[in-house]
């Protein structure tokens, strides 16, 4: 293993002394904690092997950065995930800047104050979540139909009680 790829607090397999962490790296040597201690090596004539795995990537035709903010995007959208600042794109524009206020009706006590962007947010992760509970059951191998149109009900119940905020969207189709 070459010097160059190493990193500091990679894992790695040593022949004689098994597996170990990269804690120091220098031009030629690195020095790697193993069970029995610290020691320094050359990676090279130790015949030092990574011990996680590793990946490499040619012929990419763009940034290393832009690739993984595709990929994560990518993995959002198949999971039915939502970014915070897109959640906050869905909101209204008569909305952005305001807030929540819970007042309670013993004078004494405090009241609550929400942004609305936060709350927004929170409504909409609710929606998410149903949606993929919803995705589980239909998938779900062990449940009958009876099982599962019985659990959507419940499902369509809780949308039901959410159209409460669909005044919060900016575009119709977002609404519950």
């Amino acid at each position: 293993m070459k010097i160059d790829s190493l990193h500091i607090g990679m894992s790695v397999r040593h022949p004689q002394y098994g597996l170990g962490t990269v804690k120091t790296i220098s031009e030629i040597t690195a020095d790697i904690l193993f069970s029995d201690g610290k020691r320094t090596v050359e990676p090279n004539a130790a015949s030092l092997e990574p011990a996680e795995p590793q990946m490499t990537a040619s012929g990419l035709n763009l940034p290393l950065k832009q690739f993984v903010e595709q990929t994560l995007d990518a993995a959002v959208a198949k999971l039915g995930l939502e970014k915070p600042d897109a959640v906050v794109e869905q909101l209204g524009l008569r909305w952005h800047g305001g807030k929540v206020v819970l007042h309670p009706a013993d004078g004494t006590l405090q009241t609550k104050e929400v942004p609305l962007e936060v709350f927004f947010h929170k409504v909409v992760m609710v929606r998410n979540n149903l949606r993929v509970l919803e995705q589980k059951i239909n998938a779900h191998e062990k449940l009958s139909d009876g099982e599962k149109v019985e659990m959507q009900q419940y499902i369509t119940k809780s949308y039901g009680s959410l159209t409460t905020f669909n005044v919060l969207f900016k575009e119709k189709e977002d609404q519950f």
